[in-house]
């Protein structure tokens, strides 16, 4: 038996599932990445490096998930769509 064979959600392949969980949790990453920049620039006035490591954070999230996903489709976890 296959290991990724099914998953309790249905029909959707486990690969599919965890994909879009990792999506999910980067997403998220993502957005507190840059909300904790805006905490920082505001509180900060610009006086410390904090807002820079925060969107620097936020880029390296971003092209991350980007990098997951190029590769997710290379191994056939992912497929295309395509607009429905």
């Amino acid at each position: 038996m296959h290991l990724f064979s099914l998953s309790i959600a249905g029909n959707l392949p486990n690969e599919a599932l965890a994909m879009k969980i990792l999506v999910a949790i980067a997403f998220v990453l993502i957005l507190a990445s840059l909300g904790s920049a805006l905490v920082f620039l505001m509180r900060d006035k610009g006086k410390s490096n904090r807002t820079v490591k925060a969107l620097a954070f936020r880029v390296g999230f971003s092209i991350a998930l980007f990098a997951l996903i190029l590769i997710a489709h290379q191994l056939g976890w992912i497929e295309p769509t395509g607009i429905r």
